[in-house]
This record gives structure tokens, C-alpha cells and sequence, in this order.
């Protein structure tokens, strides 16, 4: 069962990389190693030499090496592996059988798969469901293994700004632990005072560690300036509260139910850390998109908790056979075997490259960077926000106008940018001003349909011999 669960996780998790940030993050991971640690945009001629933490550095390390290696593949089995680590570190603090701790661990992770891509957010990902694991079996099994939190701390801070999350964890234990001593008549499980000291004492350290970074201090600061820009919540799905009239977040709603459910016929009843986390989560569930996975990793355990709660007070247990005869051992055999076969086959259909190359010239820029490489246009690009990362990638020589890494550019100049995208407000003098001498968007688009009908400019692709229809480029006459 633990194979199988560990084969259908890996299943759950492949995934073809089309995801647009992870291309300007293997080439911040090229710049690093090959140039130095990054601290001015060198990439954009919009913020160039604008001051930049790269958060991400280790993160993207990483990627470069997992690109350079691997390849599309490399870079689809990446995702693949921090997946299954994440959610396997939390089936040793859930409860039940095997057969129920499998469930709950495929129900959290159908919750968080749809998060999941070849970003360091991966890395951010496994490091809390490790944050939780340790945490949990402090609390729960007297297995003091706190002393990991500080050095993981420094880990996590040089790879990924999620290291938030572990903080998030922390003073949830905290205050939950604290609140169990006021409130609870049953003191049973809550840990002692001494044992909440420590935590502090933990979480001290943990900030102490975190600044051990080639960016120091500002590398505290990244978290709260992120959520901070309004762009982020007003345009960038993924930091927008989940839109509940699309299938993909009806596996939060599943679990979330699920949990409200069997903690109302069990009588377990959770407790003050359980309920600050799960609460805690669920908001930053609702109220950015990303969280869901956040959420999944929190609520896996205690869903396990109040599963187990209330089929044990129902007499509902399934007890896995410890010996079973030669000829069921010879069935099972050949049964895992035809899964573990069809599980490969499955794993291998993603990442041929064939699939691969199809699925990303589908949602990446693929032909227009082919095109761009051929042919390309003299002066300043102005670029879809969507497709930067991927041309930063796929056009090294060629300064993008803007990417994914919003931190860099700020609310005001991606409010400026996004208005000339639509084509709205004084778009000719945005470009005028900026000195923009070819459009790259998306085909449909605002300022596309305007510059199609500008004498000033004049289209360029597509072409018969680069069909395209998702994408424009216009250059500016002489």
C-alpha cells in the first residue's frame, strides 16, 4: 500500500513545465552561477540596474542544475519529487491505518496539485510540510527534534520567501498551545509552559538564522512588500481569492468539508492548535489562491485525526493483514506489478518529448521566441507580462520590458503597464516615451487591435511560415 500510495502520488504530481516564471527563474539561476549573486535587475532595459532580492537564489540553483541535467523532463520530475517528499513527511504524524493515512494523504494532495509547477514554491512546499512533521511530533509524540528549525530556517530563507509559512506554523503552535492552557478543562496533549518557552526560544533563532543571506535584513522585509502590491491581488490569478466556479478549487472545497464534516460526528473535537491552524490556512486560502496548498498541508494530519476519531467510535476499522498465503502473496505480486507498470507508462506519457513540446508551444510563446531568434527586430521590446519569463529564457540577448518578478517592477509601473496592454489611457505615449520600437502581445489584445490600426506601425508575424494565433508583433515604421 505505501508503494502504491507513493506511485499514485508521483502520478498526481507530473506535470508538463509550462508554467511562464519558471524560465525567468532558470535563467536568474544560470546569471548566479555563471556571474555572481544578483543585487541589480540585469535582465529588463525598463528596471535595469534597479535594485533587486532575488529571494529565489538558491531555489533557482537548483532549477538551472535540474534544466541543464534534465531538461523539460528533468524539470517535470523536480516537481514530481518535492511533491511526494511534502506529502510523505506528513504521513508519519497522521493517524489510522495505512489505509487511511493513504487517503488522507491523496486528498490533501489532489487539494495541492493545483499549485503545483517547476518553481521554487516546490521547495516552499516540502520545507513546511517538514516544518509541520517536526512540530507536530513535538507535540505529540515527545519527539523533540526542534533544534532542526533554526539551520532548516537558514535553508529555506536562501531558497524560497515562503519560509513565511514556517513562521505562520510556528506562532500558530504558540498561540494554540497557550490558548489550550487558559481554555481547556483537559490539559491531556497541550504542551507544558516550559515546552511553549522553548518554542519561543525556537522561533527566535529561526528569525536569527533567516538573515544569514547575501540580501540580510531586506530579505525579511520580502514577504509583507509582496503581499503588499495591490497589482498582485487586482490581476495575477494565483493571488486572487480562488474562483469557486472553476473545477480546479473544488478539491479545497472537498477537503474543507470533509473536515468540518467528520470533526462534527466525531467527538474528538479539535483542539486550540488544530483550530488556529486550520482557520489561520483556510483564510489565506480564501483570500490568495496560492494557499490552497498551505492549507492542504495543514489540514492532512488533522483530517487524519478526525477521521480516525470517528471511525474508531463507530467500529469502522480495517486492520491490514500482517500474513497472508502464498498464493494472495503471489496475487498481490503480480497486481502491484500491473500498477507500478501502469503508473510508468503514465509517468512517461508527460514527459515525452513529444508531449512536452506540444503542451508548451500550446501555452508558452514557443514559436514567437523561434521567430523573434530569426528575425530580430532592432531597439526596445515591449512585452506581454505573461510571456516575459519565457522570453527572458528563450532570448538571453534581448532585455525584456517586464516578467513575473513583480517585486521588481512595483504597483505603479505595472499599473502603467498594464493600462498600455489594454490599450487604454495615453498607451502611444507610454510607448512613445519608453522608446519602444516592437510589440510582442498577445494577439486580441488591446493594444494589438489599436496598433493594428496605426500607420506608424506595422505588423510582422505571424507569418506563413510561423502560423500563430495566439500571438502579434508590430514594429514601428521608420
Amino acid at each position: 500500500m505505501f508503494v502504491t500510495l507513493i506511485m499514485l502520488l508521483g502520478i498526481l504530481a507530473t506535470r508538463v513545465p509550462v508554467d511562464t516564471d519558471t524560465w525567468w527563474h532558470i535563467r536568474s539561476g544560470e546569471h548566479t552561477l555563471t556571474e555572481g549573486m544578483i543585487y541589480a535587475d540585469p535582465f529588463s532595459f525598463s528596471k535595469a540596474g534597479e535594485p533587486w532580492v532575488n529571494h529565489s537564489w538558491g531555489a533557482q540553483l537548483i532549477l538551472y542544475a535540474v534544466w541543464e541535467i534534465g531538461g523539460n523532463a528533468g524539470l517535470a520530475l523536480y516537481t514530481t519529487l518535492f511533491a511526494v517528499l511534502g506529502m510523505m513527511a506528513l504521513y508519519p504524524i497522521c493517524a489510522g491505518n495505512v489505509y487511511l493515512r493513504s487517503f488522507v494523504i491523496l486528498v490533501g494532495a489532489i487539494t495541492a496539485a493545483v499549485f503545483w509547477s517547476a518553481r521554487p514554491q516546490m521547495l516552499s512546499f516540502f520545507f513546511s510540510s517538514v516544518f509541520l512533521l517536526i512540530l507536530f511530533q513535538y507535540k505529540r509524540d515527545n519527539k523533540d527534534r526542534l533544534w532542526l528549525i533554526p539551520p532548516l530556517m537558514l535553508i529555506w530563507g536562501n531558497l524560497h520567501a515562503g519560509f513565511s509559512i514556517g513562521f505562520i506554523f510556528l506562532i500558530a503552535f504558540i498561540g494554540g498551545e497557550l490558548l489550550g492552557h487558559i481554555f481547556a478543562k483537559d490539559k491531556t496533549g497541550i504542551i507544558p509552559m516550559r515546552g511553549i518557552g522553548k518554542l519561543v526560544i525556537i522561533t527566535g533563532l529561526a528569525v536569527g538564522a533567516l538573515v544569514i543571506n547575501p540580501y540580510g535584513f531586506a530579505m525579511l522585509r520580502v514577504p509583507f512588500e509582496t503581499v503588499n502590491l495591490g497589482v498582485l491581488r487586482s490581476y495575477i490569478q494565483e493571488w486572487q481569492s480562488p474562483n469557486f466556479q472553476g473545477r480546479e478549487t473544488w478539491a479545497f472545497l472537498g477537503m474543507l468539508f470533509l473536515l468540518i464534516g467528520t470533526s462534527g460526528m466525531a467527538k474528538r473535537g479539535w483542539d486550540w492548535t488544530e483550530y488556529g491552524l486550520i482557520c489561520g490556512t483556510a483564510f489565506l486560502a480564501f483570500l490568495y489562491g496560492r494557499n490552497i496548498a498551505v492549507f492542504a498541508v495543514a489540514a492532512t494530519p488533522i483530517l487524519s485525526y478526525q477521521a480516525d476519531a470517528f471511525l474508531t467510535q463507530k467500529g469502522w476499522q480495517f486492520t491490514p493483514r500482517t500474513r497472508v498465503s502464498k498464493a494472495q502473496s503471489r496475487l498481490n505480486g503480480v497486481l502491484l506489478g500491473v500498477l507500478l507498470f501502469g503508473g510508468l507508462m503514465s509517468l512517461l506519457s508527460v514527459i515525452l518529448p513529444d508531449t512536452i513540446d506540444e503542451a508548451q508551444r500550446e501555452n508558452l510563446p514557443v514559436a514567437v521566441a523561434e521567430f523573434i531568434a530569426q528575425n530580430p527586430p532592432q531597439g526596445n521590446m515591449f512585452n506581454s507580462y505573461n510571456w516575459g519569463g519565457y522570453l527572458m529564457f528563450a532570448l538571453p540577448d534581448i532585455p525584456v520590458y517586464v516578467d513575473g518578478r513583480t517585486d521588481l517592477y512595483g504597483d505603479q509601473f505595472l499599473l502603467r503597464y498594464l493600462r498600455t496592454a489594454l490599450g487604454q489611457g495615453d498607451w502611444r505615449g507610454v510607448l512613445s516615451q519608453d522608446e519602444i520600437d516592437w510589440v510582442v502581445v498577445e494577439a486580441g489584445s488591446g493594444l494589438a487591435v489599436n496598433l493594428a490600426d496605426e500607420p506608424d506601425w506595422a505588423q510582422i508575424y505571424p507569418t506563413d511560415n510561423y502560423p500563430d494565433e495566439k500571438a502579434v508583433i508590430f514594429v514601428r515604421n521608420p
